[in-house]
């Protein structure tokens, strides 16, 4: 199949790739547009991995008011540079998870940083649930493991659906600006205000 301009311009609109990239994975995929995407995004994945290791000693921290002034967030978004730190779309990035955490009101970043005892508290709750519905012993487990999953897709950031886009999540808008900039990016930590809470 010939790939045309249009084809690459769409792609790019869509992943925010370069051109070459999106070339190559219209050609990769003979001209599917949804393949073309999902190859760009495990692109991004490969890429924000082989980055992970460095360091993010620069970058900002990107305040969020929700009209009416009564919640409000602050979030520190790292990155490797000064000059990616002052790059718009790394800026637009760390304003877009500032209103994510407003919109969504995670309470960790990661999983790994939900305290232990929280993570047993539910995993309880979620035990006892099955028991009590009288599901069979050899079936709470998976289970149990099921209602764990969604519930740190629902409370961890990284793996929340982004708000402005829910076919992705939190994780997978960082890999796509990792592809894109070329540098590691990291969202290091957050506080999240709301009056009476």
């Amino acid at each position: 199949m010939k790939i045309t301009s249009q084809m690459v311009k769409e792609l790019r609109d869509r992943t925010n790739a370069g051109m070459m990239d999106c070339k190559k994975a219209l050609t990769e995929t003979e001209g599917d547009m949804e393949k073309s995407v999902d190859l760009l995004r495990r692109k991004g994945l490969a890429v924000a991995q082989k980055r992970a290791g460095r360091d993010t000693t620069e970058g900002v921290i990107q305040p969020y008011i929700h009209a009416g002034g009564k919640l409000g967030v602050m979030v520190e978004v790292g990155c490797e540079t000064d000059f990616v730190a002052k790059n718009e779309a790394f800026v637009e990035f760390a304003k877009d998870v500032a209103m994510h955490i407003a919109a969504s009101a995670p309470i960790a970043v990661k999983r790994e940083e939900i305290s232990e005892e929280l993570v047993s508290r539910e995993k309880d709750i979620y035990v006892k649930q099955a028991l009590d519905s009288g599901k069979p012993e050899n079936i709470v487990e998976k289970i149990v493991t099921g209602k764990m999953e969604k519930f740190f897709s629902e409370v961890t950031l990284m793996e929340q659906k982004f708000v402005k886009n829910t076919d992705l999540s939190v994780q997978d808008l960082l890999n796509e600006l990792v592809a894109k900039i070329g540098e590691n990016i990291s969202i290091k930590r957050f506080v999240r205000f709301q009056i009476g809470e």
